[in-house]
């Protein structure tokens, strides 16, 4: 079981805080050795979208670490204070300079070994001028086999775009959910 174990210090007094199982809980938690509080860990949540104009998909290119240099669809964290429609619209706009109607809720995959969630949206692009950001170098257009597949940066974008790929060839897209251990 994944444990992040990142707390070393409560929040509320400053305290050392001790690793332990909490009395009426199943797992260890950080709990405050001065005031008692338990610190509780869980999953970050990164909100994406996948960027249609015709048969063609909208890919960023990283300018940041982690995997500089590869291709990713336009994702980020979600911020606190929004919800993750808003996140997934704000990092592509902040990613690609993409104006999109956001659709529904395409995949949702647990990366369990990160501690994270990723959920993407299908988007229509509104129209294909686009200014990437400071965490992109550039932002393009792909048709299917065109995509550059060896230098897809996460496996969330792989299997997402892979999902994609396989429903618009059926003509029905739906929701994907799956894990990556």
């Amino acid at each position: 079981m994944f444990q992040a174990r990142s707390f070393k210090h409560c929040k509320a007094c400053g305290g050392a805080v001790a690793y332990q199982v909490p009395p009426g809980d199943n797992r260890d938690r950080a709990i405050c050795t001065v005031c008692g509080l338990v610190h509780y860990e869980n999953p970050l949540v990164v909100v994406g979208t996948v960027p249609i104009w015709g048969d063609e998909v909208l890919l960023c290119k990283r300018n940041i670490e982690p995997r500089y240099g590869l291709w990713t669809l336009p994702a980020g964290f979600l911020e606190l204070g929004e919800t993750v429609t808003e996140g997934a619209a704000r990092e592509t706009v902040e990613e690609a300079g993409a104006r999109i109607e956001l659709q529904e809720l395409y995949t949702v995959i647990d990366v369990v070994p990160a501690g994270q969630v990723h959920l993407f949206y299908r988007a229509q692009l509104q129209d294909t001028q686009f200014a990437p950001g400071p965490e992109s170098i550039e932002a393009r257009l792909f048709t299917e086999d065109a995509i550059p597949w060896d230098e897809i940066a996460f496996r969330t974008v792989r299997e997402t775009l892979k999902y994609f790929f396989a429903d618009r060839r059926r003509g029905v897209f739906e929701l994907h959910c799956g894990a990556i251990g």
